[in-house]
């Protein structure tokens, strides 16, 4: 099939890093992997922050923007079969698909959508009555995270599916770092005064003045309670809260590497040196940082949520602890600073991530739904009332 992709918070080539860039990247990839031919629809960005003069000025830009879109495929040649976007929520409405679907006469397909009722009124009123417009002409939803299943339901026309989607990476590179552990740790060790010795603890996320600051705060404190653990913490990631987190480590009296800007092709060589991947996951959907990590045959200790738990098995693959609580993240990572303890978690993360968060194995349950309602909208029947989730 032709896809039109789309990603009203952040285009898959937009230059920032983030999560939700590298989930867009992903779901392109898998697919394509999958057989299907995959074009940006559009890079016009609805991502707003509670402006609702903002939110009218983008939505009438999006309307325009629909129409030309649909002007410009109203031709069997040239008209996609099916348009596919990603993260849909008040933040981020989708104002192009559900236009351009219903004037082409073709599938309307959402991955990640959550429904914050409690928006509704607010400053992200304009956002949140978008969202759901959208998700109501929805012909198939996919949901990675089991908590948003609930918010998702009831603006489902009746019939229209809902599929369980694990989150997923490409497992390849970051299992073949493996083979390179050593050589990756040496030259670490040596260029940040590292002892190879001890355990290496390494986080990853972007620097910004929310959820992201909270759990680098709640993280400097956790560490600041292993006193007698010998260990070392590597931290990528950078942004305009750097300052914040630099400064909570410090006032926490925990010492990390803090190595900037990582690229994506290299991080799988960092965590592949490392022992342990810790994060708190403060409000964190699912975090493909944590997807990421047990690819590389990393345990986990993360704050617990129900997104979380879809990633990371507790007792098997990491451990998840309640969410907000030093001490019993604290006590997390002190249970897993034991070598014989990580191996066995290290083992099962591999094995979990190849089997359920690899690019193949979504490539595989996005082609079978895909084909199922591309089949069933050609002939005009109606969709069964099937809602599977994770």
């Amino acid at each position: 099939m032709r896809i039109s992709f789309y990603a009203p918070m952040k285009a898959p080539d937009d230059p920032v890093p983030s999560g939700d860039r590298q989930v867009a990247r992903h779901l392109i990839a898998a697919l394509q992997k999958a057989g299907h031919t995959v074009s940006i629809a559009s890079r016009f960005r609805s991502y707003d922050r509670g402006d609702p003069q903002r939110q009218e000025r983008l939505a009438a830009i999006g309307s325009r923007l629909a129409r030309r879109l649909a002007r410009r495929w109203d031709k069997p040649v040239a008209r996609p079969d099916l348009w596919f976007t990603y993260h849909l929520y008040h933040k981020a409405p989708d104002h192009l698909g559900p236009v351009v679907s219903a004037a082409l006469g073709i599938p309307y397909v959402v991955a990640e959508v959550s429904v914050a009722g409690k928006q509704r009124g607010g400053p992200f009123d304009r956002g949140y009555r978008a969202s759901v417009d959208a998700l109501r002409r929805a012909d198939l939803v996919f949901n990675l995270n089991a908590d948003d299943a609930a918010g998702i339901a009831p603006h489902l026309r009746p019939g229209v599916p809902m599929a369980g989607l694990s989150p997923f990476t490409d497992v390849a590179p970051l299992a073949a770092a493996r083979a390179e552990r050593d050589k990756v740790r040496d030259h670490l060790a040596g260029r940040f005064g590292l002892d190879p010795a001890v355990p290496w603890l390494v986080t990853a996320a972007m620097m910004r003045a929310d959820q992201k600051l909270a759990s680098y705060r709640l993280l400097a404190e956790a560490l600041s309670q292993l006193g007698g653990e010998q260990f070392a913490l590597l931290v990528a990631g950078t942004g305009p809260a750097e300052a914040e987190v630099r400064q909570a480590f410090a006032k926490a009296g925990v010492s990390a590497v803090f190595l900037g800007l990582v690229p994506d092709s290299g991080m799988p060589a960092i965590l592949a040196a490392s022992d342990l991947y810790v994060w708190p996951a403060i409000k964190e959907a699912f975090g493909m940082a944590l997807v990421e990590a047990g690819a590389a045959g990393l345990p986990v200790v993360a704050g617990k949520s129900c997104g979380v738990a879809g990633v990371v098995e507790d007792g098997i693959t990491g451990l998840l602890v309640p969410q907000n609580e030093a001490l019993a993240f604290a006590t997390g990572v002190r249970a897993l600073l034991d070598l014989r303890r990580r191996a066995a978690y290290s083992d099962a993360a591999r094995r979990q991530a190849q089997a359920h968060h690899s690019v193949e194995a979504a490539a595989s349950r996005l082609d079978a739904a895909l084909r199922e309602v591309s089949g069933r909208f050609a002939s005009g029947e109606t969709c069964n009332a099937i809602v599977s989730q994770v």
